[in-house]
């Protein structure tokens, strides 16, 4: 009876904690960090599907003399269809792992946030970003 109290402990701590998981990227095309030509869009791939209804992905150039997570977090507060945003607005299917934005033709050279505001299984908000550079 002893051992059993400490192995019932370690078994709800591990599914308790699988419970708890977030989905995370696992990919990005363009790369982050990565110096490329004017993509026409940018994916990315999560480790489980997002119910899309509760999540937020943007594109913007970062302006000058601002921080990537200073734009970031601007994105986040705009308007699908804002004039500011290189991503164009679309829809997305109801559950997805894999995010594909659209953006706008002929992107200008220079530094580019992707972020996003997503709603995790166990109800929490997670906001990243990431950055690429148009040549």
């Amino acid at each position: 009876m002893r051992g059993l109290f400490p192995r019932l402990l370690a078994l709800a701590l591990l599914v308790s904690g699988a419970a708890l998981a977030h989905a995370d990227l696992t990919r990005i095309t363009p790369a982050a960090g990565t110096t490329v030509a004017a993509p026409a869009t940018v994916t990315l791939q999560f480790s489980e599907p997002l119910t899309t209804r509760f999540s937020t992905f943007r594109v913007m150039k970062v302006p000058a003399g601002t921080s990537p997570q200073k734009a970031a977090g601007q994105a986040l507060t705009l308007r699908a269809d804002a004039p500011s945003l290189a991503s164009k607005a679309v829809t997305l299917p109801a559950t997805a792992a894999i995010i594909r934005l659209p953006l706008k033709a002929a992107l200008p050279r220079g530094l580019y946030v992707v972020t996003w505001k997503i709603l995790s299984d166990d109800s929490h908000p997670v906001t990243d970003f990431r950055t690429f550079t148009v040549r």
